[in-house]
């Protein structure tokens, strides 16, 4: 299919989409931040909580990278 395996296609879904997908849940966190009139520590609060699972899986991939390539 347009001459990518299925494992590059995978690849690129996993970085690319999933990437794309944080940035929406992060969109839709502003906005519930947003609607709620949640002030600057009530939108800390919001974006620290829901977002810190998405800062443990970025920090997977991370050390997987690291651990992986030797360094």
């Amino acid at each position: 299919m347009l001459g990518i395996s299925e494992e590059q296609l995978a690849e690129f879904g996993m970085s690319f989409g999933l990437g794309a997908f944080m940035l929406y849940m992060l969109f839709i966190i502003g906005e519930l931040a947003w609607k709620s009139k949640a002030g600057k520590l009530g939108t800390f609060v919001l974006f620290f909580v829901l977002a810190f699972g998405m800062i443990g899986f970025v920090a997977k991939i991370i050390i997987q990278k690291l651990m992986f390539s030797g360094v």
